[in-house]
């Protein structure tokens, strides 16, 4: 499984790309919409951000994968979701606040097949790990 350190320089990387470039570059991955995802550490009280793909995006709703490349535990972003669902979501067409929520189980069954669609690398990071990997909504507020 990924490292915390390789996992921060990834998404350093491509942050680093996307100013780079002036935004030109960056905002899809894989065939999918990227979001930069703020959340507030559950232990720091810091904001946090990620760059993470949304494999399903519908209107203004992201859904995004909290799979850490099929760890056995949470990626620290979706903790911190979690326990504070307010969160700041840029697109490449600006940024806004939204409200996370984790799919419920009937949501995570309609949608998870929408997702290995979209990818082929979540089906394989689902066979990893015995957790289920939670699916997360991200609606505007």
């Amino acid at each position: 499984m990924p490292s915390d350190r390789t996992l921060k320089t990834m998404n350093a990387v491509h942050r680093g790309v996307m100013t780079l470039t002036g935004g030109r570059a960056g905002w899809n991955g894989s065939g999918m919409p990227v979001v930069e995802l703020t959340t507030i550490g559950r232990k720091s009280g810091e904001p946090r951000t990620v760059m993470l793909t949304a494999p399903i995006h519908d209107g203004d709703t992201y859904v995004v994968v909290a799979s850490r490349g099929g760890d056995d535990t949470h990626p620290a972003w979706f903790l911190n979701l979690r326990d504070n669902p307010d969160v700041q979501v840029a697109t490449k067409d600006g940024r806004r606040p939204m409200r996370a929520r984790v799919a419920t189980t009937e949501e995570r069954a309609e949608m998870w097949p929408r997702v290995t669609t979209a990818s082929k690398n979540y089906a394989a990071y689902q066979r990893k790990t015995d957790r289920e990997i939670p699916l997360v909504i991200l609606e505007p507020t």
